[in-house]
């Protein structure tokens, strides 16, 4: 059902919910509104400065930007790409088109990639998994090629997944040519993408268990211990609740990271792109997820599913003239420390909707705001069933 949204501020409404929500106290005097909070740029994601020359940090349950810095800047990401190798692969696995079981034979093609490799020959025959492995904790350029092929026939193929993938998920900065991020041969274009997408990426791929499994080993056995996969990712280990997701470089990216941490409950996820070197990739991400777990705090603006909202929607031939709205589901947003009080909570709700309808209809949403940037949304939904009215109802409630 097409509906024009009607936007209706309820500023005293948002701002105790919210209150309520973190446990301070509520005055019908304190009221904050939108109009009252400063500028946008007073509520913006950080902006911090470092040896990179992109970077980002999100909240990875919502994708909230923390901390962005040159995030849509178009750079060559190197091997932070196969995050989307391996994504393609996952989803396919989930969908039931491939098995970790499935046997793998390398060809020549694959056989000849250079750069970070695990040597495969060609006619050499190995589980989905154990490639998937090599790919994601080894880097591994041959691997890359050999599951592409495999899930879909040529790379040129699974390029163009990779692609409508990225498209899906709303990478509106990021195009791929490769399977793997390699600079361009003769005749080819790079791969383009952004710190923003990158995160994006992260996050998409962070939902899959097995890929955090992988990119938080630091070493494992290859070809029956024969070789060992090795992770590039300096970070694993050291950094407290790090556990991935992919480092990458190449002379025309420079060194670059997607990096996913977990303290206190909360995941987050960060990109640096364009560091000069192994350690300043190290440091700076350090330093971004750092920042963006001490300088951010978690509230609750909506504790549940059902929480009742002030809100009402007009019903239209229905027995009743208006109806109560609940959220539909809970919400937490990160905010900078000690503005809690500044949140506000607007409305967008259709001037009135046609009964019947049952309880639990998506109706319209509620925006969580700090200033004039958007921190969430949760979709409002109606209290109870609305029941088509006989026609005086109709006569009645017309609107």
């Amino acid at each position: 059902m097409k509906m024009d949204l009607a936007k209706h501020a309820l500023a005293v409404f948002g701002l105790t919910l919210s209150l309520l929500s973190i446990g301070l106290p509520v005055s019908a005097q304190e009221e904050v509104t939108a109009a009252e909070a400063s500028s946008a740029e007073e509520f913006a994601p950080a902006a911090l400065t470092g040896d990179f020359a992109s970077a980002i940090v999100i909240d990875a349950q919502t994708g909230q930007v923390l901390l962005a810095t040159n995030a849509d800047e178009r750079r060559q990401p190197a091997s932070m790409l196969k995050m989307m190798t391996e994504l393609v692969i996952l989803d396919m696995v989930d969908e039931g088109g491939l098995k970790m079981d499935d046997v793998v034979k390398v060809s020549a093609h694959a056989s000849r990639m250079g750069g970070s490799q695990v040597y495969l020959k060609h006619g050499e025959e190995f589980t989905l998994e154990e490639l998937l492995m090599a790919l994601t904790i080894h880097s591994a350029n041959d691997a890359a090629v050999a599951l592409a092929e495999h899930a879909a026939g040529s790379v040129e193929a699974f390029v163009d997944l990779m692609n409508m993938k990225a498209a899906t998920l709303g990478m509106e900065d990021t195009v791929f040519h490769s399977v793997h991020g390699l600079p361009p041969g003769y005749g080819q274009e790079p791969d383009l993408t952004t710190a923003r997408d990158m995160a994006t990426l992260g996050r998409a791929l962070v939902r899959h268990p097995q890929a955090l499994g992988w990119a938080s080993v630091k070493n494992a056995p290859f070809r029956d211990g024969k070789f060992i996969l090795t992770n590039p990712n300096k970070l694993v280990g050291k950094y407290r609740g790090l556990d991935g997701i992919k480092t990458g470089f190449t002379a025309p990216a420079g060194f670059c990271v997607t990096a996913s941490a977990v303290q206190k409950g909360k995941r987050l996820i960060s990109v640096v792109m364009g560091c000069h070197t192994d350690d300043d990739r190290a440091t700076e991400t350090t330093r971004l997820l750092t920042y963006g777990f001490n300088a951010y705090k978690e509230v609750t603006v909506v504790p549940a599913a059902g929480t009742p909202t002030e809100a009402m929607v007009g019903i239209k031939g229905g027995k009743v003239s208006e109806a109560a709205l609940n959220f539909g589901s809970e919400l937490k947003v990160m905010i900078p420390r000690n503005l809690e009080e500044r949140i506000v909570v607007e409305t967008e709700v259709p001037e009135n909707v046609d009964a019947p309808l049952p309880a639990g209809a998506e109706v319209g949403e509620a925006v969580v705001k700090l200033g004039d940037v958007e921190l969430g949304r949760v979709p409002l939904v109606l209290a109870e069933t609305v029941e088509k009215g006989n026609w005086w109802h109709r006569l009645l409630n017309k609107k």
